[in-house]
């Protein structure tokens, strides 16, 4: 038996799908393919995208160059599945970074592949860095956002993500980060005071895990004094330094990582998301010397071997050296900070391709997006309350849709 649909039904979404679907109830429609910077949908309409899949999607839809290789392998009967034994495709993409991105930037990291999502290597840093130092206290800061699964909600600032998980404060301290919504705070130098006091309740930390740009908690850019000042804090007391690059890591502050510009070298960085150049599922703990401690197969995960994403990633890799890719990457960025800062009457924060838009509440922010998307753009909300609007465009979009699609913001907040 078979049933049609028009191209406007959601009916069996709503019936059959969790309640805990978010996504799908701001945009309510059923995408059907996305090429580059544009999505279209089941019922004809386009959209630009301004989301790019929280960051996942940096270098936009089904990139050509990415697809043929793609394509190419799967014809060889490549393997998809390896759990982490050594294979032609994970060869190549680990050459590809350490050639590409960990060399260029004075890292002599290792690389632990540690399952599909972000959230996995998030997991893996805080129990490496417990294992390493025999310590258990970490410091996060306030408005960080660092996964849904329990460790990395311990760290994750968001009492309502934290609620939803049952996980509770134990082993970790949180601080004010650099800026926020109550201005700027000195957290290092609160936390020289605190861990200087043998009254002061809290034990010398394993680690301290940071953002350098805190996206979801509102599109907050850490200065590189505020980084170094951190780097220098940790080390003085043989702190592990954890840097998230999960989100505004891989190009989207204009760099490869978004901590480049503060010569700060930390003891482990996760990324993830746009990792893969395709949207294709893999993320990695990358561990300075010395600190990879591990014992064979003490962190292990089934799905940690995604051979399709080391094919793609390692061609995403590769667009790093190719001089068009990094002109176009930086004449976008100049055109998206340079438009945004001329609106009036709003905040605006961020580097590279990466912005947010702060308004007095949660209203008008909604107002915004749904401006945006009834003239075809799609952005997302951040911050505390979804005051901020986040725009982040995939890096090889076309520069005329990148003025296109700000316009649609500029209209938006003159609209709401």
């Amino acid at each position: 038996m078979t049933t049609t649909t028009s191209p406007e039904d959601i009916s069996v979404f709503e019936e059959h799908e969790s309640e805990v679907r978010l996504y799908s109830r701001v945009f309510p429609v059923v995408f059907r393919r996305g090429r580059g910077a544009w999505l279209y949908s089941e019922d004809g309409r386009e959209f630009l995208d301004f989301f790019c899949g929280a960051s996942a999607l940096n270098y936009g839809h089904n990139p050509p160059a990415l697809k043929r290789r793609l394509r190419s392998y799967l014809d060889e009967d490549g393997l998809i599945h390896g759990l982490d034994l050594y294979t032609t495709a994970k060869r190549d993409f680990l050459s590809a970074l350490r050639r590409f991105a960990l060399e260029p930037h004075g890292l002599a990291h290792k690389v632990q592949f540690t399952g599909p999502t972000g959230t996995d290597a998030v997991e893996a840093a805080l129990k490496l860095a417990r294992k390493a130092t025999g310590r258990r206290t970490v410091v996060a800061f306030t408005g960080a956002f660092h996964g849904m699964s329990r460790g990395s909600l311990s760290v994750t600032g968001s009492r309502r993500a934290r609620a939803a998980g049952g996980v509770e404060l134990q082993d970790v301290v949180f601080v004010p980060y650099e800026d926020g919504p109550g201005g700027p705070f000195d957290s290092i130098g609160y936390l020289d005071r605190l861990l200087a006091d043998p009254a002061g309740g809290v034990e010398i930390p394993a680690a301290v895990i940071v953002e350098p740009v805190q996206v979801d908690g509102g599109v907050y850019p850490a200065s590189a004094e505020w980084l170094r000042r951190l780097r220098e804090f940790t080390e003085r007391l043989d702190i592990l330094l954890i840097f998230d690059d999960i989100q505004a890591g891989i190009g989207r502050t204009g760099g490869f990582f978004s901590f480049s510009h503060s010569g700060v070298v930390p003891d482990l960085i996760t990324l993830s998301k746009s990792l893969s150049g395709y949207g294709l599922p893999l993320s990695v703990l990358l561990i300075a010397p010395g600190i990879d401690v591990w014992a064979a197969g003490e962190h292990t995960g089934t799905f940690r071997g995604n051979q399709l994403a080391f094919v793609t990633g390692a061609g995403a890799l590769e667009e790093w050296a190719q001089p068009e890719f990094t002109r176009r990457l930086a004449a976008n960025c100049e055109i998206l900070q340079t438009r945004l800062r001329r609106l009036g009457e709003v905040t605006i924060r961020g580097r590279g391709m990466l912005a947010g838009i702060e308004v007095a509440d949660s209203a008008r922010a909604a107002r915004i997006q749904r401006y945006c998307f009834d003239n075809g753009l799609i952005v997302e909300l951040c911050g505390r309350g979804d005051r901020v609007v986040k725009l982040m465009p995939p890096l090889t979009i076309d520069p005329g849709d990148l003025s296109r699609g700000i316009a649609v913001v500029e209209a938006a907040v003159a609209n709401a």
